[in-house]
């Protein structure tokens, strides 16, 4: 099973009046958004299941792919890491997953899987993770397949 962590593009900061959740993508998001998700469409299989966090700029940003996507709460913000993998269906889901959501969550995933670790790695907004797991002489590894910031493609 691949599962790529995609964390939303550049957004608004938040303020007084501005809800965590309606918080838009920038100028610089949205370009962002754009780039990553061109760079995962020549990547992902067609049957890529997509699940995205409710938040505005998580949804601006799987907006970037062009795909069908589902909406999942149990990924909004400040999400259980373990909430975020039951979702997915790790490590046991047939198909890929991408996960578009929020830091400091998607690192802790990451953290979780690659080096067993509570404390969590740092996404730059607009990056990603992708990671799969394999079987080898009997034993479940976790691999890193790609790590990519939006810097890199544009």
């Amino acid at each position: 099973m691949d599962l790529i962590l995609w964390r939303h593009a550049d957004a608004q900061e938040p303020g007084p009046k501005l809800p965590d959740q309606d918080r838009e993508l920038t100028a610089k998001g949205r370009k962002q958004a754009l780039a990553v998700g061109k760079w995962l469409n020549a990547r992902l299989a067609r049957d890529c299941r997509i699940l995205v966090s409710p938040a505005l700029r998580a949804q601006q940003t799987a907006a970037g792919l062009g795909r069908r996507f589902e909406t999942v709460r149990t990924i909004e913000p400040g999400a259980d890491p373990t909430a975020v993998l039951a979702a997915a269906g790790w490590p046991d889901a047939g198909n890929a997953v991408l996960v578009v959501g929020h830091q400091p969550m998607l690192g802790q995933v990451a953290a979780m899987l690659l080096c067993d670790l509570p404390a969590p790695l740092t996404i730059k907004k607009g990056g990603l993770i992708w990671l799969t797991n394999r079987t080898r002489r009997g034993d479940r590894q976790v691999a890193l397949k790609a790590a990519l910031t939006p810097d890199l493609i544009l």
